[in-house]
């Protein structure tokens, strides 16, 4: 029934549901402070579960709402605000946020020298272009990445790289993204250095033996003692997303298929050109070995565009590829052309045809390459002259690939490049992008596309950027500087080195995430400070109380993964690692395993955007609150069963 409800009749069903439950919570609620910090907890909750306004915009609403609590304080029947005035903007100079803003500058700086088209690259080129192949590569190396650095660091390293992966296999982000950041967060759990909880626990556990007897002291975990349990969180998480992927990921959208379709998409429209990019491998034995370009391509309706030869380097653009570049056995080939052209071409040739681009994953990528439009003006001295008399190919780096004159579209095949250039032609090419930005200034040509990737990367600058990098990793590794300071310091030197300007640095940061972030930790400080906290956990416990050991220490674990949502990783640590003590304790239990249970429990954060590497990730990937909780579920349940019975059998 309310499925076929509209939305917003879900959301005023919602609302009123959500209202009685906190008209029902403050009722029983043991102080006036815990009824209100609850009602606010209730409120987040519905905003971001059903959208109502943008989640950035929600989380600066409740910091607002807590602001007004010290005007308010008198008719809302409390002795003060919820949170005091000169610490509501606490959140804008944290650790956190500070750290995000950092890294975010030092993954642009090292993806403006062109440092990560290497790393995707290398991937792409073990992962093809397949999803289940590319998602265990970049998770796998992400997860074990962020068990040595902060979670949130690893994640925004390897955005660029997403980035750039996503642009050469035609794979959203959305699809590689939400994958990539879950598992950062496990990765979390793989050292006790991993996440902040786990650095904490140990200073902890030292602090609860004062007040216990002996014989039920504490010993402190060793680095890689969480290792096992870590370990197999990651590999649980990637199994998740390879088998459950294509349900709980964000579907491919019509419209996001048109966008990855694009430029192809509106030149078939308008010129009736269906082409697409094909690679092809020539076996030893096909009679293509031995002819050049200009013998094939008229005579069978396709233009190459790349070759690479065996153990020899791609050969595209400009002044690398020609009509008179020979074909050898087992070279590769980039072909633009028709599907049906293309069959009759590999059947005459007995040629084998390579699922989606291998040898030609960056070269010919969107990012790097792609059709245009281009237009012989008046005064252009190529008037009267065919492509072939000026080897437009390898001078200019544009293959011809259609003409249009005079309302009729010449397609390859019709002897294109032999036709004398007229003034008004326009001409259909494929080009990189790089010798299409250079063409702008040609008074040869008028460039009609004028929407394409401009990036200009500094390589000369790899050495800078490695080495501020490496600093800052240094710092965060080795050294007890706080996170944020370590981290700016690799970022203002992006910025000193030249590696970025100033004004790049200030876009390469999310805002929304920044707002996001800074805005939800006063709503932490609340719940901690009002006793919200430590009264849940206490009606929590009282009923699981008397049960087995295992079911109490899944219900610790169950608090510390609704505390990690609400407030920070590290308040709900220091809030639950005392009670689970006690508990253990009460229930015979080994105290030092429940109190570990509480650290590696708040890494279990993945139904809302409120943890950091989620929140760095919604905009980017386009996400919204839905994707995480439904992805989100799975994974919660998942990594609460593979924690829970990793704990038992190795501890």
């Amino acid at each position: 029934m309310i499925k076929y409800l509209k939305a917003p009749s879900k959301k005023w069903i919602a609302g009123i549901l959500f209202s009685l439950a906190i008209w029902g919570i403050a009722q029983i609620a043991p102080s006036t402070e815990v009824a209100w910090v609850s009602g606010l907890l209730i409120f987040t909750i519905y905003l971001f579960s059903f959208e109502i306004v943008r989640v950035d915009i929600a989380a600066i609403t409740i910091m607002v709402m807590l602001g007004l609590t010290n005007l308010l304080a008198d008719p809302m029947g409390l002795q003060q605000g919820l949170v005091a005035p000169e610490h509501l903007f606490d959140g804008f100079s944290s650790n956190a946020v500070m750290s995000i803003i950092a890294v975010m500058i030092i993954g642009a700086g090292l993806d403006k020298t062109g440092m990560m088209n290497v790393v995707a690259r290398y991937i792409l080129k073990i992962g093809g272009n397949t999803e289940a192949r590319i998602i265990p590569i970049i998770s796998g190396t992400v997860g074990i990445i962020s068990s040595f650095m902060q979670n949130v660091g690893a994640a925004a390293l390897f955005l660029p790289v997403v980035n750039r992966i996503s642009a050469r296999s035609g794979l959203p982000m959305s699809r590689l993204l939400m994958p990539m950041g879950f598992t950062a967060i496990l990765g979390g759990t793989v050292t006790m250095i991993g996440s902040s909880p786990l650095i904490l626990l140990n200073d902890l556990i030292l602090t609860s033996n004062v007040g216990l007897p002996t014989d039920l002291k504490m010993d402190s975990w060793s680095l890689f003692s969480v290792t096992p349990i870590g370990l197999a969180l990651i590999a649980a998480g990637i199994i998740y997303f390879v088998v459950a992927g294509k349900y709980v990921l964000p579907k491919i959208s019509a419209d996001t298929k048109a966008n990855i379709a694009g430029t192809a998409k509106y030149f078939e429209e308008v010129y009736g050109v269906d082409y697409s990019l094909f690679e092809v491998v020539v076996p030893a034995e096909s009679t293509l070995v031995g002819q050049v370009l200009d013998d094939i391509e008229s005579k069978n309706s396709i233009r190459v565009i790349a070759i690479q030869t065996s153990g020899a380097k791609v050969q595209a653009g400009q002044g690398d590829l020609s009509r008179d570049v020979g074909i050898t056995e087992n070279s590769s080939l980039g072909i633009l052309c028709s599907p049906a052209h293309l069959k009759d071409f590999v059947d005459a040739y007995e040629l084998r045809i390579q699922k989606g681009l291998r040898a030609f994953s960056e070269v010919l990528s969107s990012s790097q390459a792609g059709i245009a439009e281009i237009v012989i003006p008046p005064g252009s001295s190529l008037i009267c002259k065919s492509a072939r008399d000026v080897w437009m190919r390898k001078i200019y780096g544009i293959a011809m690939v259609a003409l249009h004159r005079n309302a009729k579209t010449h397609l390859e095949g019709a002897s294109i490049r032999d036709m004398p250039l007229e003034a008004g032609d326009t001409l259909l090419v494929h080009t990189t992008w790089k010798a299409l930005a250079h063409l702008e200034s040609d008074r040869n040509f008028v460039i009609v596309t004028s929407e394409y990737p401009r990036e200009l990367t500094r390589p000369n600058k790899v050495g800078w950027a490695s080495f501020f990098f490496a600093t800052a990793l240094f710092l965060v590794l080795f050294t007890d500087t706080r996170l944020s300071v370590a981290l700016l310091t690799g970022a203002l030197g992006m910025v000193l080195s030249g590696v970025l300007k100033m004004d790049e640095a200030y876009e390469s940061v999310s805002w929304a995430t920044v707002f996001l972030l800074a805005s939800l930790i006063p709503l932490g400080m609340a719940v901690e400070t009002s006793g919200t906290a430590k009264w849940i956990a206490e009606q929590t416990l009282l009923i699981v109380g008397d049960m087995s050991p295992w079911i109490i220490q899944t219900a610790v674990a169950l608090l510390a993964t609704f505390f990690t949502l609400v407030m920070s990783n590290i308040g709900a640590t220091v809030l639950l690692v005392p009670l689970a003590v006690n508990i253990a304790i009460g229930v015979g239990a080994d105290p030092a395993v429940f109190a570990l249970t509480v650290a590696l429990a708040t890494s279990n954060s993945f139904l809302l955007p409120t943890h950091q590497v989620n929140a760095l990730l919604m905009g980017p990937g386009g996400y919204r609150v839905r994707d995480y909780l439904r992805a989100g579920i799975g994974m919660t349940i998942l990594f609460l069963v593979v924690m829970i019975v990793m704990m038992n059998i190795v501890f």
